[in-house]
Order: C-alpha cells, then sequence, then structure tokens
C-alpha cells in the first residue's frame, strides 16, 4: 500500500480523481515522478490563475528569499506589504473608483469568510445571514453555514444557524422564480418568520455550484434591495475574482460595489496561501486584534501578489482571457454541445461548465460525468466536476495558457465525451460542423 494510503487521512480528496504522484510544474503543465505530462485545466482551484511557477513572479521570490526578507512578520509594518499595498491600490482599486479598506485574514479564503460574516454582524448588530442555493464559501463552521451543500453541512457535525437560503439567479430563472422578488417578499412580510439579516453574501458565478452565472441585472437589483433594507452586502471573489471572468474583480461587469468583498485563491499569483478583506472605510469598526492570526499576511505573498499584478499589466491579461473566452465558448459550442441536445454549456471569461445532469437522467450520483473526467485523466487532462452530484466538468485552465494547449485540452474533453458516449451507446450527432482550431 502506498504510504498516502497508509498514513494520510481519509479527508484527502482531490488524490482520489488523480490517482499518480506529481513531482513538478511549469505553466499549465503538471508532471508525474515518472516524467509523464498532465495539461492543467484545474488551476488548483483557481489559486493558479498566473500556471504553475510564473518565471517572472518566480524570479522576484527567489531574489527576495536570497536577501534574507522578512518570510513571517504578523501583520507588523514590512516593506514586501507595503509595497503590495501599493501595487494593488494603483493597479486595483484605483483604477475601478473603488475605495475599500484593506484586512490581511488567515491563511485561506474561509478564514476571509469568516471574517466577513464576523464583521457584518457587529456593523449590523444582526445575527441572520441570507445566502444561495448553490453558493459554497469554504468548509470552516461559519462558512459552512452560508454554504448549501447537505453532503459538506453533514460534515459540521453540528447544527449550522442563522442562515436562510433563496434560489440563485440562473436556476431560479429556469424554475420560473423571481429570486429577487422573492427575498423583498420575504423581507416586507410580517410573517415570513423572517428576521432582517445583517448581510447577503453571494458569488457573481457559483464555481462549485455549478458554473452558474448571475446576470448583471440581477446583481443589480440585489444591490437596490441590500441599499432599500439597510442589509450589507458581501461578494465573495475568492475563486472568481483575480482576472478569471476578465476584469481583476469580477463584480465590476454589474457596475455595482459591494461593502464587503473577499479575495483569496490567486490574489498571490503563485498559488501561496493568502487571503484579504476588502470593506467600505465606515464598516471598519474592528479593535485591534478582534479577528487574528498567527498567518495573516504572508510575506511571501506579498511578494508574488506584487509580481502578479505587474505582469498582468506588462501583458494585457485582461484582453488575453477575453480572446481565450471566445475560443472556449465556440468550441464547447460547436463541438459539445451539438454531441447531444441535453448538454448545457455556460460560463464566462475561462471558467466553464458542461452540464450534462439532463444527459444521465434520474442517477444521481452522475457515473457518466464522473467516466468523462476520468477519460480526460488517462488522456492527460487535469479536469474537476462541480454542481449537483457533480453533474458538470468545470474547465478552469490557466489564464495564461498557451493557445496550442488551450485547443488541446478542450479536444480531449471532445474525445473523453465521445467515448464515453459510445461505450454506453448513447445517441450523438454533431448538426454542426466541429471546429478544426
Amino acid at each position: 500500500m502506498h504510504i498516502f494510503e497508509q498514513v494520510e487521512s481519509n479527508v484527502r480528496s482531490y488524490c482520489r480523481s488523480f490517482p499518480v504522484v506529481f513531482d513538478r510544474a511549469k505553466d499549465e503543465w503538471l508532471y508525474t515522478d515518472s516524467g509523464d505530462p498532465y495539461l492543467d485545466f484545474f488551476s488548483g482551484a483557481g489559486a493558479l490563475n498566473y500556471g504553475h511557477n510564473p518565471s517572472y513572479l518566480k524570479e522576484h521570490l527567489i531574489e527576495y528569499v536570497q536577501s534574507d526578507g522578512i518570510v513571517h512578520g504578523l501583520d507588523m509594518y514590512t516593506r514586501a506589504k507595503e509595497a503590495f499595498l501599493e501595487a494593488f491600490v494603483s493597479g486595483v482599486l484605483e483604477p475601478s473608483g473603488l475605495h475599500y479598506k484593506v484586512q490581511f485574514c488567515g491563511a485561506t479564503g474561509t478564514n476571509a469568510v469568516e471574517a466577513a460574516l464576523k464583521l457584518a454582524r457587529k456593523v449590523k448588530g444582526r445575527n441572520g445571514i441570507f445566502s444561495f442555493m448553490g453558493g459554497f464559501h469554504g468548509m470552516s463552521l461559519g462558512s459552512l453555514s452560508v454554504t448549501s451543500n447537505q453532503a459538506h453541512r453533514a460534515g459540521a457535525g453540528m447544527p449550522l444557524h442563522d442562515v436562510t437560503f433563496f434560489p440563485y439567479d440562473d436556476a431560479a430563472q429556469l424554475n420560473g422564480l423571481d429570486s429577487m422578488a422573492y427575498m423583498e417578499y420575504v423581507l416586507t412580510d410580517s410573517h415570513s418568520g423572517v428576521d432582517k439579516p445583517a448581510a447577503v453574501i453571494f458569488e457573481t458565478i457559483q464555481a462549485e455550484g455549478g458554473i452558474r452565472v448571475a446576470s448583471a441585472a440581477w446583481m443589480q437589483r440585489l444591490r437596490k434591495l441590500c441599499d432599500d433594507h439597510d442589509i450589507l452586502l458581501i461578494c465573495d471573489d475568492i475563486q472568481v475574482g483575480c482576472g478569471r471572468t476578465g476584469p481583476f474583480l469580477s463584480f465590476e461587469r454589474a457596475g455595482i460595489v459591494p461593502d464587503i468583498v473577499m479575495l483569496s485563491k490567486s490574489i498571490s499569483g503563485y498559488g501561496l496561501p493568502m487571503s484579504m478583506l476588502l470593506m467600505k472605510p465606515e464598516l471598519d469598526i474592528w479593535k485591534p486584534g478582534e479577528h487574528n492570526g498567527t498567518f495573516r499576511g504572508n510575506q511571501l505573498a506579498f511578494i508574488t501578489g506584487k509580481a502578479a499584478l505587474e505582469w498582468r499589466k506588462e501583458v494585457n491579461l485582461q484582453a488575453l482571457t477575453v480572446h481565450n473566452e471566445t475560443v472556449i465558448r465556440e468550441f464547447l459550442s460547436h463541438n459539445i454541445q451539438s454531441l447531444h441536445p441535453d448538454i448545457e454549456v455556460r460560463g464566462m471569461g475561462m471558467i466553464w461548465g458542461i452540464d450534462l445532469a439532463r444527459l444521465e437522467g434520474e442517477d444521481r450520483y452522475h457515473v457518466l460525468t464522473a467516466s468523462i473526467a476520468a477519460a480526460c485523466f488517462e488522456q492527460g487532462l487535469v479536469i474537476e466536476r462541480a454542481g449537483r452530484n457533480g453533474s458538470v466538468l468545470k474547465i478552469m485552465p490557466p489564464l495564461t495558457i498557451e493557445k496550442e494547449s488551450l485547443k488541446q485540452g478542450l479536444t480531449m474533453i471532445e474525445s473523453a465525451i465521445t467515448l464515453v458516449m459510445n461505450e454506453r451507446s448513447l445517441p450523438h450527432l454533431h448538426p454542426e460542423p466541429s471546429i478544426n482550431m
């Protein structure tokens, strides 16, 4: 038995989908200990928007380490933090006309969510939070309370309180619902049985929820509803922020300004742990040390995060993301969606989903989708699943992926879907010519 199975906890997850030993990585490629290459369409669950070991960032990191720069500094003032903040304000906030204060939280995104919920309740003096069906915000208790997945919630081992869930935008539309009208009704009906919350937490795209995209109009209505009822609006931009949808902050397309924003994953640009809370200045009522942690403010992440912002501007990464979005959209439309009328594709920027739920019918374990993901891995492609019971193939390559690699990965997906459909004798057809990119 392998040392991992002997010693590591049963809680391990991704290694079960990708049962090889990875040894090194560069750009969009992972390599096993025997040298076998795998194309990465997963990007560390969104933590590697700039790919593996990006050279520009690595150079700055190595230079800093070799100079004996501060590696651990709690929340003390350091030159690394100062430089990052200056770059973040000038490169992200000021160009978008945003005036947030910045809080560095514990090392992972879920800690930023915990901080946001604590702060919202402290500011408003109310316990309740509104969240959305299909939302995922983390696995610690507070974050888990606003996460809707029943399997994840069961892991808490205790009741999760003070959260009311509402239908998300696109899912509500599919079922003929108006989630904002419903929320307004709950807030204004004296017999709804639901108290006014401190905040509403949302994702502009539900990534783990199956690549569900909220419309700009829906987000604008959500912002107005929160304003009308004195409720804080919290945007979880941990997975789809940092340029994944094009703009650095994914809510920019709606022209709204959330009261609180969480960033993590790719904010360091290098896969180094880091999480941040952005808050409107008037909300910063924390007392010193009221939300702290030994590893808040990763000094190495400050170095690579600053370098990432510089490099993003230098190569015009937003324009490249928009171009790649067109490539992905056209391929999925012509080559994948045309395979079967029950296949649905959706997404934005460089996060896309292939939803096979209708094709699988009543199979609540979605063996077909799992088989396709496994077939992709056998061909040398790392891709994960999302959505209800894992019915959605989740396409999330590095933003910096080479054009030929992007084409190769998309073709692997088409091949895997066709292979599994043939094995299961599922009829498929190409009503439109496939795109040869």
